[in-house]
């Protein structure tokens, strides 16, 4: 019966990775979702809506510009997707019922596909997301904690990140690099992982976060030097990301890892 439940869940994930995908192309430039089209604008057939089936059939490219292809990011959204909620269903949950934590996942997901091909965070995704939190605080709060845990937890992520944005901020202008690396989308993303985590939690995704950035920087670094690129200083990467793995981290895992930073 587990097995089944997890094929249903996988199902409505790769519906939902659909979804995202949609939100994903037409939120950043046109504000508003549309039936699912090409890059070229042409609709796709009912037949590759999703971009698994768009593969399988052979229909990834526009009919009216063959070479308005739908990148890999649709099919690999849709199965990732799937993936997390099969295993939700089969019971990798934290301590969150299964629904919510699906719409968690669904939401961070839709946020890392934006922040890494338009390096912006959305408010217009962040805020409702943030809202629902605090519904599911309410509602549905954890074993050991109130609603309060949560509010706090919010207010420790915008203050914290907020911090590192004026420092960001601050860093820019006297340095002179144009650009703020540290953007206010990344607060607003730190405050609804507080919201989701509660004020103890975010402690441990907020260290995550820095541990998980600095790797992610290093490879880049090393991926740039395998192919004899320069890197040139001061350039700003995508810090959502590193935020969205932490807060699944915390979400799935939370007392395995304050075990194991607490050493115990």
């Amino acid at each position: 019966m587990e097995i089944v439940i997890a094929v249903v869940a996988g199902i409505i994930g790769l519906l939902v990775g659909g979804l995202i995908n949609v939100l994903a192309d037409d939120l950043p430039d046109r504000g508003r979702p549309h039936a699912p089209h090409y890059p070229d604008g042409s609709p796709r057939p009912v037949s590759a809506w999703l971009g698994v089936t768009a593969f399988l059939t052979g229909e990834r490219a526009s009919s009216f510009d063959p070479t308005a292809w739908l990148s890999w990011r649709h099919p690999i959204t849709e199965v990732v997707t799937a993936i997390f909620f099969a295993a939700i269903a089969l019971g990798l949950r934290g301590e969150l019922a299964p629904v919510p934590l699906m719409v968690y996942v669904a939401v961070l997901i839709l946020i890392t596909v934006i922040d890494v091909e338009h390096r912006l965070i959305l408010f217009m995704v962040v805020l409702p997301a943030c809202l629902f939190a605090l519904i599911v605080a309410a509602v549905l709060p954890g074993e050991d904690r109130a609603f309060t845990d949560y509010l706090l937890g919010g207010v420790e992520g915008f203050a914290l990140f907020f911090a590192m944005f004026l420092g960001g901020v601050v860093f820019s202008e006297a340095a002179r690099t144009g650009e703020v690396a540290f953007g206010f989308g990344d607060v607003m993303l730190a405050t609804l992982s507080g919201l989701m985590l509660g004020w103890r939690a975010f402690i441990f995704a907020a260290l995550i976060t820095v541990f998980v950035g600095a790797l992610g920087a290093v490879v880049y670094l090393a991926a740039r030097a395998m192919m004899r690129q320069r890197y040139r200083l001061f350039t700003p990467l995508p810090y959502g990301p590193y935020i969205v793995i932490a807060t699944l981290i915390m979400l799935l895992f939370r007392d395995e890892v304050q075990r194991l930073i607490q050493g115990g």
